[in-house]
């Protein structure tokens, strides 16, 4: 273990001396010396006593990435991290102790998911298909915001929406927020990721020629239950997932009510649906009340239905409709409620939004009932010029 006078210029020329590995301490700095390894790589590290008098190593670098002068001045800092009591190994250790994020999400997130998320298998998938192979392997502390953000961004350039992307995103900054609540990590990387603008409001409204042939449709075909299905969700704007786990015990039919649980709700909330006559008239073509617990019951499993898709994308092209989304009867139920006088108000109460913000998207719906109700005054004031005004002698 020689102790000498290091150069930057002689650092090349060291050698192991023939040993497996040799330590060069330098003779200006105690506690800095290069080790010299016998296949030619050269290394930094600084030698110190901790406060339980323990000797610890800690690694600088590779004398190839840093030169003496930056070896120097780490290891000062270094030694006046030690002075002021602190333990520069023991911080490293505790560095390389942080889980991967692939751990974190199989070990911690993914249970508590489950028990708090109904979506938490879209969650799985999200980080299935693309999160994993990005940043999985990579420990908690060790991701970065531009890791985060190139990630984000390389989601969009893949081809997916922008809200696609933005779901990924979302996903790891929710992950890392959890991290952070249960003492495992102190920042979060993600936190300020801008998310990219999302252009998926998307709806489509049938005309009166189109309700009536998928009207017809859903009277006719041979699969009764799904028809039923398909006509109970466009009288009451219900979503897919609320109307196929809906049971008798949520029904009144005396009180013409639907209450939709809050463990079934998008909002969590319980909320009540009026029953119309349409969807009374849905209720009562069931057999399955007084038989099973569930209204809708597949008659070939004796089972709830979980999808419906497959008898529905037949439906919809036997309509003439074949890019009908089930979620559009929803906002064909909403048109009906707006178009029939119907405010804003009662439109967000009875399909359930916690944001009055996503009912606007049927203001100009709203617009069209408020000009028609304009027009109407309009002819009044028109249809009174044209009377003759008696003249007064």
């Amino acid at each position: 273990m020689p102790v000498i006078h290091l150069t930057q210029s002689m650092i090349s020329e060291l050698t192991s001396q023939g040993k497996r590995r040799i330590e060069y301490c330098d003779k200006d700095l105690a506690g800095l010396f290069l080790e010299v390894r016998e296949t030619g790589q050269s290394t930094w590290y600084f030698r110190y006593r901790d406060v339980n008098s323990h000797t610890q190593t800690t690694k600088l670098g590779g004398s190839i990435d840093i030169t003496l002068a930056q070896a120097r001045s780490h290891a000062k800092s270094l030694r006046a991290e030690v002075a002021l009591g602190g333990n520069p190994r023991a911080d490293e250790k505790a560095a390389k102790a942080v889980i991967t994020l692939d751990d974190f999400f199989n070990d911690h997130y993914l249970a508590y998911a489950k028990s708090h998320k109904r979506s938490w298998a879209r969650d799985e998938e999200l980080y299935r298909l693309r999160i994993k192979a990005v940043l999985g392997n990579k420990r908690l502390n060790q991701i970065t915001r531009l890791q985060v953000q190139n990630f984000h961004a390389s989601v969009l350039n893949e081809g997916l929406a922008a809200a696609s992307a933005n779901h990924h995103a979302k996903l790891i900054r929710r992950m890392f927020n959890l991290a952070i609540s249960w003492d495992m990590l102190e920042k979060n990387p993600a936190s300020r990721i801008q998310m990219f603008e999302e252009d998926n409001k998307q709806e489509r409204y049938m005309n009166d020629a189109q309700l009536g042939n998928l009207l017809e449709v859903l009277r006719t075909d041979s699969c009764r239950s799904v028809c039923l299905i398909t006509m109970f969700l466009l009288a009451t704007g219900c979503r897919l997932g609320e109307v196929l786990s809906a049971t008798w015990s949520q029904v009144d039919k005396e009180k013409r009510v639907f209450r939709v649980l809050a463990s079934n709700s998008k909002s969590k909330r319980m909320r009540p649906v009026p029953l119309n006559f349409t969807a009374i008239t849905v209720l009562n073509q069931l057999d399955s009340e007084g038989v099973h617990d569930n209204l809708f019951i597949n008659k070939k499993t004796k089972l709830p239905y979980v999808s419906i898709a497959k008898v529905w994308d037949k439906l919809r092209k036997k309509a003439g409709l074949p890019h009908l989304r089930l979620h559009d009867l929803r906002h064909q139920a909403a048109s009906h409620l707006i178009n029939s006088g119907s405010s804003l108000y009662i439109v967000q109460q009875i399909l359930g939004h916690s944001d009055p913000s996503v009912t606007q998207r049927y203001a100009h719906l709203s617009m069209k009932s408020l000009n028609d109700a304009s027009d109407n005054a309009s002819a009044i004031i028109k249809g009174a010029m044209k009377q003759e005004v008696p003249v007064v002698v």
